[in-house]
């Protein structure tokens, strides 16, 4: 009679992934949609010093703070990734991602073309994903019902839409959001694809093939 051994299945590490778009492409709306359907998933908080919006919360949509606040975490090293979008600095926690990380939690980050580059800098294996809308018209007329800015602004959006466009090549996957539900499923299905690469998957194979004698 063969003894079979116990098999344990070990906490693997997460995944990091940045998520970019130009505003009104929908890329919160799509991370929301996402974590919906998957448990493991978790967004990583960044910080601004952008003015608090409407419905929004501090600790949950970003951490509002002040400029001198941010520019001292900023110079402290606090940060995985930092940019400066239309006068006011974002960025990323790099203690936050770390701990999720390597809590076996799949991390997005919401940020923008310049923070990405910077997170695939200093992390060659994180993967990049870049929304697109359909169309330049399509994207002017979702701001516009957002019913948030004045044509000034809009127009200032747009501009800089077309420019962060010009970067959607720096992603290792690029997303049409066309169709809501489908985009979904492709961010989905990236996501559950690196999962099951070798590089993915060698804590498991390393625990299995221990117990081959």
């Amino acid at each position: 009679m063969t003894c079979r051994k116990m098999l344990v299945k070990p906490v693997k590490k997460g995944q990091l992934l940045t998520v970019s778009a130009p505003s009104g492409a929908g890329k919160t709306s799509l991370v929301r949609a996402l974590m919906a359907l998957e448990a493991n998933i978790r967004v990583s908080v960044s910080h601004t010093t952008r003015p608090i919006r409407p419905g929004e919360q501090s600790g949950v949509n970003y951490h509002f703070v002040t400029r001198d606040e941010f520019e001292a975490k900023r110079d402290n090293g606090d940060f995985f990734e930092w940019a400066e979008v239309f006068g006011n600095f974002y960025g990323t926690a790099q203690e936050e991602v770390e701990t999720l990380v390597g809590s076996g939690f799949d991390v997005i980050l919401e940020i923008d073309w310049q923070g990405a580059r910077q997170v695939k800098t200093a992390l060659t294996d994180s993967c990049a994903v870049f929304i697109v809308p359909p169309s330049l018209e399509t994207l002017r007329r979702r701001l516009s019902d957002r019913g948030q800015d004045d044509d000034t602004v809009i127009n200032a959006r747009m501009a800089q839409a077309e420019a962060e466009l010009a970067h959607c090549g720096d992603g290792d996957y690029v997303v049409l959001n066309n169709d809501f539900d489908r985009a979904v499923e492709d961010l989905r299905a990236i996501i559950k694809a690196r999962s099951l690469r070798r590089e993915a998957q060698e804590e498991v194979l390393q625990a299995l093939l221990s117990q081959v004698e």
